[in-house]
């Protein structure tokens, strides 16, 4: 059986497409741009801030004091050991990722809906 030149690159060409397409999807899906979250659950009675900690620990220097309704970005889309890496951002309008970032214990942060 013969097959014609053109014939093969087409098939070719085809192929090449469908798998670029297939990369390209699952990139697409691992993708991750960021949720929009506020510090909350904090005691009042107590220190009523969260730690913005340089490493996801509690060993880890405190970069800052985050107050309740704090808003912030996360960068990966689940916690590692408890902890996000986030950055602050300066309002719920703020959407420019240029605050100061760190890792928070996550059972001091909701999700913005």
């Amino acid at each position: 059986m013969s097959v014609s030149h053109s014939t093969f690159t087409s098939v070719l060409f085809s192929g090449l497409i469908s798998a670029i397409a297939v990369l390209g999807a699952s990139s697409a899906a691992q993708a991750y741009s960021g949720e929009q979250y506020v510090v909350c659950n904090l005691n009042p009675n107590g220190d009523n801030f969260l730690a913005l900690r340089q490493c996801g620990s509690s060993n880890c220097r405190m970069l800052r004091k985050l107050g309740p309704g704090t808003f912030i970005y996360t960068m990966n889309p689940t916690a590692e050991r408890g902890w996000r890496e986030v950055i602050v951002q300066r309002s719920i309008q703020d959407h420019s990722y240029k605050g100061p970032s760190g890792w928070v214990y996550s059972k001091y942060i909701c999700e913005v809906r």
